[in-house]
């Protein structure tokens, strides 16, 4: 029976010290006033390719999360799309923004340090939106409405018959 990468990987001291880099990068987010106090690195082979701290506030951009930004730069660093193999630590549980492109990234495991209720404790909170996803859209409190527009489908079809698509 396969044993999933968290049971492969036992050396505590490496995960450690590598969620302490995460901690560094909070930090940096913190003291230099550019986001939230988040950390985020990505580890291939053992070595960190990519890192990332929260820059929400500093570029105005609400998706410049720890975990993106290292993403973003581990892909372009591999130039690929995909993380295969690797293992990204975050300095906090990720929100579901940045769990849905962790599973998008195809990363082997993820390693996090404080809890999502550490961060909704001093004002990072993520329970809404977590419990906004379980329900039907139009149940939301943001207002979700389908249209139903002629043409919707067929790019999906123009998508499933292009011979060279990269599937991801």
């Amino acid at each position: 029976m396969p044993t999933s990468p968290l049971d492969r990987d036992a050396d505590d001291a490496e995960h450690a010290r590598h969620l302490q880099h995460t901690l560094e990068l909070a930090r940096r987010a913190v003291t230099s006033g550019s986001g939230g106090p988040f950390g985020a690195v990505v580890v291939l082979d053992g070595e960190v390719i990519a890192e990332g701290w929260n820059t929400v506030v500093g570029t105005s951009d609400p998706t410049a999360h720890a975990e993106i930004t290292a993403i973003r730069a581990a892909a372009e660093h591999l130039g690929d799309f995909q993380l295969s193999g690797a293992v990204i630590y975050a300095s906090c549980e990720p929100c579901p923004m940045c769990l849905g492109a962790i599973y998008w990234s195809r990363a082997e495991a993820l390693y996090y340090a404080a809890t999502r209720h550490d961060a909704a404790a001093v004002g990072f909170s993520d329970a809404m939106i977590y419990d906004e996803i379980g329900l039907a859209p139009e149940a939301r409190t943001l207002p979700f409405r389908r249209l139903e527009v002629p043409g919707a489908g067929d790019v999906f079809a123009q998508w499933q018959a292009k011979a060279d698509r990269t599937d991801y």
